[in-house]
């Protein structure tokens, strides 16, 4: 006997296992320093009693913040990158062990393509191109459009191959996309709703997260004449009720009839539906329709659109419904038309000075109006490139958004007040290595409250990477007006006024103060009003206010709404006449230019002063131990004294802490303000609601306060699933009843199906095993399968006999079938006259019981993996076309879910150019929807095999490239007709 000892670098096991231990004790150590550093002191015991299973929000209360932060902390410790899915999907300690592992400690990531900070790596960098030599007269048709559907097919024809958008997604280089190809893909949506039946002036929600099929759904429903509805997609799993909720009544408000939204939210998406009596669908976007180039050399020379579906519309047309975050109460529908909106982007445009040699960056949530109007529609408008990457791309590592900037001489991005002050609480100084912010001349920023502390400090910590401080303009604006109302002169910067407190919060006058701290308040300037925008500051009559008085800030012009969709009651309360519009923030204008002071609802009046609820916030959010942005200040009513009570409620860390906490807030309130809180409500972590874009719902704090619910624990997020699937009517129970019976049915034919298909499999094999004859055993598998698919259920329809029938004095032929299912081996078994021998992978050759069936009667077989496997199968196949044998080569090589024909592959018809043999192609309709990919049991359904026209080479061209390809071309055309599937 013959003993071989294999031998095993012990370093290399004892490195596995030494890893593990070493990554788990970094990360314990690593969480436990950062509770620490947070106050969390009495949640270590949390840590120490359950280990890696301790919940990183639940247990150890570290929200989305410190769970950046953890990340930074632990890629550093351990030397790997982490992807950006840890942030939001990791529950564990011991997830983010996990993690870890999976990583490569030298720093390459274990999955390829996997995103990185190097993908914005500096010495990258290129010089964006000189667009303006490619000009080609079209901005000056843009400039006379009246609707955002002509500018979309206007830049699609006459630049199709200009890049448009570069979209960071899972790899190291931006994904390009042109105005041909967003003009073909939205074309291809749009003809595709036309087919389901959608009509113009319908509405379609988009609950997507920043992707390519974003941009192509939202200008496809524009396309199609319908009304696009951006929705914000779910992020957390024990808010699905509140979500839910929510989003129905969106769609229910908006008459949403298709819902289009992503695989990992289909279910959810679903369980919408029988809340929403208008929705039609819920489809899948990345699947909805799809649309190659036209030629192999497209990509350079533009893309061609399925069809011209280009609805014209008019100005006064509705573009699209943007549907308020909801900080203020319940959301409501705001009209846009591209009137509105067309207006706002030439105002915006003005202002901002937009050239043609400007980029703009931006990793905004494309379904909130500053990222959708702001960062995409804009330069759309200007043509104009757009760098994008997702919200938690920059929330996992903020030196991303810096590096893209960098890399790719960004010269506009907007961002919230709570980017630039992540920035420079978030990003080490090793992380900005070669970092150059000289390009940025726009440092937009807008969308919630801005802060004169955090402009101060962003632009001192980043004035060393090139960052002017004259680049950072704070903006004012609502989608009320479609999006801006104001906007600083390029080139001035930012203006602090610093006022008497007093004064102001007492008679609400504006009188320049010369003190310092909290003697004085302080508000930033956001510019002065667009062009054709109109601003007034009125007291409670409507009388206007001179300068420097606060008021309700009304504003017109032709960007301003008409009101909120099917909601008369909101439009009402929007509405002041003569084309007023009631912003509902309280401002006073200085000098022409505007000071937004706070939310006219927020305000808190205590013994007959106003209070205004940030300035409060921020106060005790700077209070040891109080999570950072998680606090609330609002007025409650106090029936003893007929005056408001000042309630502050902030989220904590450490609940044990809550005597020190809460006489150091009201030490630190009372010392500033001159007034310390009445109530001070100390709730655990994630307790303060908040909207998609991250804003503060005061309103809805306030409620659950009053009754008694604030804080309250929420249940799971399956339990919430269960309840929102129960809380059904009858008749949508019904619904739900008859699905499942319906499901029922399908998976007891399934089961059907496989026990008919093995009680004639097994004695096929058996007779095929004691055959040696090809040709005999090919015969008894042709019949042996079509007894098969006879047996299941599943009959073939066979159209083109006559051509099939000529084989025999015109052959050998190639068959080029398109490839689907997993049933398409039986089927060509089936179908296929015995004698021709089809290619199959090498997985077929080897599977149980078929294989042999397979190899028995002939059928070539090769490893994809191996090149000179596949030459010496050309090789092959070409031999036995010479013999008079006929040949079936599956051109697609694989197949998916989807439907459509995917891109062939040239080797058949490189064989018919060099043998001279024609082409037949064969196309299988219906066995995708039988077996799709993925499924392990069949469903019901009939299938129609389709052979011909044939195609027959030119014999002065044997061999030609150009021969080859239209070969391909014209076999792939009739197959996707005969199929009805599009080409992808």
């Amino acid at each position: 006997m013959l003993i071989v000892l294999r031998t095993i670098p012990v370093a290399a096991t004892g490195t596995k296992f030494d890893r593990r231990s070493t990554v788990e004790s970094q990360t314990r150590d690593c969480v436990r320093q950062l509770l620490l550093e947070l106050g969390g002191g009495r949640v270590l015991g949390e840590l120490a009693a359950r280990g890696g299973a301790a919940h990183l929000e639940r247990e150890l209360g570290l929200g989305s913040l410190e769970r950046v932060e953890l990340l930074l902390r632990l890629g550093d410790t351990c030397g790997v990158r982490l992807p950006d899915q840890v942030v939001a999907e990791a529950d564990t300690v011991q997830d983010l062990v996990e993690a870890i592992l999976k990583e490569d400690p030298s720093g390459a990531s274990s999955a390829a393509g996997r995103a990185s900070p190097s993908q914005f790596s500096v010495s990258a960098a290129a010089p964006p191109p000189d667009i303006s030599a490619s000009h080609t007269g079209v901005d000056a048709e843009i400039d006379r459009a009246e609707s955002l559907t002509d500018i979309i097919r206007l830049r699609g024809l006459a630049e199709p191959a200009r890049v448009h958008i570069q979209l960071y997604e899972e790899g190291e280089a931006p994904r390009e996309i042109t105005f041909g190809e967003l003009f073909a893909r939205s074309s291809a949506v749009a003809e595709e709703l036309a087919r389901r039946g959608f009509e113009p002036g319908q509405t379609a929600a988009i609950m997507l997260p920043t992707c390519a099929e974003f941009f192509f759904t939202f200008a496809g429903i524009l396309l199609a004449g319908g009304i696009p509805v951006p929705i914000y997609p779910p992020f957390r799993a024990d808010r699905i009720a509140e979500y839910a909720t929510r989003q129905s009544a969106i769609l229910r408000n908006a008459e949403a009839r298709f819902l289009f939204t992503f695989r990992q939210a289909e279910g959810l998406a679903r369980l919408l539906r029988p809340r929403v009596p208008s929705l039609r669908e819920v489809v899948n976007a990345t699947h909805f329709a799809e649309v190659s180039p036209a030629t192999d050399e497209s990509r350079s020379t533009g893309w061609r659109p399925v069809q011209n579906v280009a609805h014209h519309a008019r100005g006064e047309d509705i573009a699209f419904l943007q549907y308020t975050s909801g900080s203020t109460g319940d959301p409501k529908g705001v009209t846009l038309t591209h009137s509105n909106l067309l207006a706002n982007i030439r105002a915006i445009i003005e202002a901002a000075e937009l050239t043609p040699q400007d980029v703009c960056v931006s990793w905004l949530p494309l379904y909130h109006d500053m990222g959708l109007i702001g960062a995409w529609l804009a330069p759309i408008f200007t043509g104009i490139p757009l760098v994008v990457m997702s919200p938690l791309a920059f929330l996992s590592r903020p030196e991303r958004w810096l590096r893209a900037i960098s890399r790719h001489r960004g010269t506009i991005s907007p961002a919230p007040n709570f980017a630039y002050e992540l920035c420079v609480r978030k990003i080490a100084d090793k992380n900005l290595q070669g970092v150059d912010l000289s390009s940025w001349r726009a440092a937009v920023n807008g969308a919630e409250t801005v802060r004169a502390e955090t402009l101060e400090r962003f632009a001192a910590r980043f004035t060393p990477f090139g960052f002017r401080r004259e680049a950072m303009l704070p903006v004012y604006g609502l989608a009320e007006a479609t999006l801006a109302v104001s906007f600083p002169k390029i080139g001035t910067g930012y203006r602090v006024d610093r006022i008497e407190r007093e004064a102001f919060e007492s008679r609400g006058q504006a009188i320049p103060s010369a003190a310092e701290g909290s003697a004085a308040l302080a508000f930033v300037g956001a510019g002065r009003p667009l062009q054709n925008m109109e601003v007034r500051i009125v007291g409670a009559d409507g009388i206007p206010l001179p300068e420097r008085a606060e008021g309700q800030l009304w504003f017109r012009g032709p960007s301003a709404s008409s009101g909120y969709f099917r909601n008369p009651a909101a439009t009402a309360q929007l509405a002041r006449g003569d084309g007023w519009l009631n912003s509902g923030d309280l401002a006073y204008q200085a000098d022409g230019e505007l000071f937004i002071t706070g939310r006219a609802k927020d305000l808190i009046i205590k013994g007959g002063r106003n209070i205004y609820p940030h300035e409060v916030e921020e106060i005790a959010g700077r209070v040891a131990g109080v999570r950072t942005g998680c606090v609330v200040a609002f007025g409650a009513p106090d029936e003893r004294s007929g005056t408001e009570r000042l309630v502050v409620a902030a989220e904590v860390r450490d609940l044990s802490m809550s005597k020190p906490i809460t006489a150091e807030i009201v030490r630190a309130v009372d010392e500033a303000l001159g007034m310390p809180p009445d109530v001070v409500a100390l709730l655990p972590t994630q307790s303060i609601p908040k909207t998609s874009s991250g804003k503060l719902r005061r309103s809805e704090t306030r409620r659950l306060y009053l009754e008694g619910r604030l804080g309250k624990k929420r249940p799971p997020g399956w339990m919430q699933f269960v309840q929102l699937a129960t809380q059904q009517s009858p008749l949508r129970a019904w619904i739900w009843l008859r699905r499942g019976f319906r499901r029922g049915i399908e998976m007891a034919y399934g089961v059907y199906a496989l026990a008919a298909v093995s009680l004639v499999l097994i004695p096929l094999w058996i007779l095929v095993s004691f055959t040696r004859e090809r040709l005999r055993a090919a015969r008894l598998a042709h019949l042996g399968s079509r007894l098969m698919l006879f047996l299941a259920g599943a009959p073939i329809r066979i159209e083109g006999r006559d051509v099939l029938a000529s084989l025999a004095s015109s052959g050998p032929w190639i068959f080029a079938p398109n490839h689907s299912s997993y049933l398409d081996v039986l089927i060509a078994f089936a179908c296929l006259p015995p004698g021709v021998r089809f290619v199959a992978k090498a997985e077929v050759l080897e599977m149980p019981l078929f294989g042999k069936i397979a190899r028995r009667s002939g059928q070539f077989g090769f490893d994809r993996g191996d090149p000179q496997a596949r030459i010496q199968q050309a090789e092959e196949v070409e031999a036995a076309l010479r013999r008079g044998e006929s040949v079936g080569i599956y051109p697609e090589g694989t197949f998916t879910s989807a439907s459509g024909i995917r891109p062939f592959q040239l080797g058949a018809f490189k064989s018919a150019a060099e043998t001279q043999r024609p082409v037949c192609p064969v196309a299988v309709r219906g066995a995708r929807e039988i077996l799709r990919d993925g499924t392990l049991l069949p469903r019901p359904g009939k299938i129609t095999v389709t052979f011909g026209p044939l195609l027959y080479p030119d014999p002065a061209a044997q061999g030609a490239w150009q021969e080859i390809v239209r070969l391909r071309d014209a076999a792939r055309e009739i197959i996707a007709r005969n199929t009805g599937e599009p080409l992808l």
